[in-house]
């Protein structure tokens, strides 16, 4: 006879969210576990039976942060007629997400980077950003192997470019950027796409 386990009293989803956006808001070593305990409205037993440890929740979380920054922002470089146009696309969606408008404002990702911490904690979020950098290079190589972009064009060095872009939105947005200001970097930062120069002539 299968034996059921006691059912959970709390919803994972809902408790791994609340901790993704207090995670968001105040980073990983800031976020005590009695915060983390009343953003998701658990105790500490059930947090620890569920997530393992603060370190495992915050893996959870900035992966679930992830898939959606992906949805919402980088994975638009494959969204437009033309590279050109998903780089535009990538760029005003970082303005939306990072200004505060679709969750708290800056970036859990890029914010990480200056903080000190144990175990998988730095390895996950370097490798989300390297991700976000990886998706940028193969627009960019696409753009460049069909001709949109000059073939003098370096692909890594304008992924690059484009990722540090977005990575200093996140700083300002933390700052209290607006999104119409993070939309201006983004133009000037589209300013910058590389033109084939026009042939001479005499």
């Amino acid at each position: 006879m299968k034996v059921l386990g006691r059912p959970r009293e709390f919803d994972r989803d809902g408790a791994l969210d609340a901790a993704l956006q207090l995670f968001w808001r105040k980073g990983f070593l800031a976020s005590s576990m009695s915060d983390l305990c009343e953003a998701m409205g658990i105790r500490s037993p059930s947090l620890y039976a569920a997530f393992g440890s603060k370190e495992e929740l915050y893996v959870e979380a900035v992966q679930r942060y992830s898939v959606a920054a992906n949805a919402l922002i980088w994975d638009h470089i494959d969204d437009g007629p033309t590279v050109e146009a998903g780089m535009e696309n990538v760029l005003r969606g970082a303005a939306v997400v990072l200004a505060g408008t679709a969750g708290p404002s800056g970036c859990l990702v890029t914010l990480a980077a200056g903080e000190e911490s144990p175990g998988e904690v730095p390895e996950v979020t370097r490798s989300a950003r390297r991700d976000s950098l990886a998706k940028l290079r193969a627009g960019l190589e696409r753009a460049v192997a069909s001709g949109e972009l000059p073939p003098s064009v370096n692909a890594e060095r304008l992924a690059r470019f484009y990722l540090g872009v977005v990575q200093g939105m996140a700083v300002q947005g933390r700052d209290g950027a607006s999104q119409e200001e993070l939309e201006g970097m983004a133009q000037a930062a589209m300013a910058a796409w590389p033109r084939a120069v026009p042939p001479v002539t005499r």
